[in-house]
């Protein structure tokens, strides 16, 4: 498609990703190994072009086997001071590709998938990293797309210190599928997460473990018996974990603490316990994320070694 000498097309194919990776992003390297395993498209990496210049970019990335794209992750424009004429000009050429590439994406009448950005811990301190993210958004918001929150990421690295056991709680495997779902329902009572309480908005408590489980927990590549329930001595359960390997680290998973025994401080020794199953693997990071608004969480992850590395911008369609 042309319009003003601009051209909007997907990309031919691996031969093209040089192209496709002049702009800078941190998930550059990342879209080689992507591709050969299905997790990206060439037809799902999109490009807006002016002669052989590259302005702005957009991709989605699926699970394996998908034919539909689960998250938007790429949105970048050429942020140089020629890159399309001014920050107007930047903004307006990011919608034209994001129109013209979810029209040819995402079927018809579907609610697109969240976009999901990588940021440096600092991203607000600097005025031009600032600006970045401000049109990135500003053109999502153009589309329909509207901000529904920041998180942290984090990372543990070996060789920090891993609290002892306090000896207040037990831990045994997770017993089948149906436990974790009826645990990953009850824990939506009073939640902190921002995609929890977008769940409960649209649907029933049950319905947004089940989608949390099929979407996430089912594609781990790790066994479950990893997986954890903490239990009071008496064997009342108390919270869970899922210490796993998603497609690219060893991550914790979904850690949570049931609403009758929050505020008691399990959720450290829950968190010690599933930081100990993956370095037990001999593991060189573990990963996680939590809300920045989920100050409990955060602060229990500070407490045990894991620092802030990245933070990310999520914004969704309604």
């Amino acid at each position: 498609m042309e319009k003003n000498d601009l051209t909007l097309r997907p990309i031919a194919g691996r031969e093209e990703l040089d192209l496709f990776s002049r702009l800078p992003y941190a998930l550059n390297e990342e879209l080689g190994d992507d591709l050969a395993a299905g997790r990206r498209r060439p037809e799902w990496m999109w490009v807006a072009l002016r002669g052989d210049h590259l302005l702005a970019r957009v991709a989605w990335w699926g699970r394996t086997g998908d034919d539909t794209p689960f998250l938007l992750d790429i949105l970048d424009f050429d942020d140089s001071d020629d890159g399309g004429g001014g920050d107007g000009d930047r903004v307006d050429i990011g919608v034209r590709l994001l129109r013209t590439a979810m029209a040819a994406v995402l079927p018809a009448g579907t609610r697109p998938p969240e976009y999901s950005r990588f940021l440096p811990p600092d991203w607000r301190a600097g005025e031009v990293t600032r600006r970045a993210v401000e049109d990135r958004m500003a053109a999502l918001e153009r589309t329909g797309a509207r901000p529904l929150v920041e998180r942290l990421r984090l990372e543990w690295r070996p060789g920090t210190p891993i609290p002892e056991p306090r000896g207040r709680l037990a831990f045994r495997p997770v017993r089948d599928t149906e436990e974790i779902l009826a645990l990953m329902t009850r824990v939506l009572d009073g939640t902190l997460d921002a995609h929890g309480r977008d769940d409960l908005g649209r649907m029933s408590a049950r319905e947004a473990a089940v989608g949390h489980y099929e979407a996430e927990l089912a594609h781990y590549r790790s066994p479950r018996d990893w997986w954890r329930i903490a239990t009071l001595p008496d064997g009342e359960p108390v919270g869970f974990l899922t210490p796993a390997r998603n497609d690219y680290n060893p991550v914790i998973g979904y850690l949570a603490v049931l609403p009758e025994h929050r505020g008691n401080g399990y959720i450290d020794e829950i968190l010690a316990e599933g930081t100990r199953i993956l370095s037990a693997q001999g593991v060189p990071r573990i990963r996680a994320a939590t809300d920045c608004g989920n100050t409990p969480m955060a602060n229990a992850f500070q407490r045990a070694g894991y620092v802030t590395f990245e933070r990310t911008i999520t914004m969704t369609w309604r």
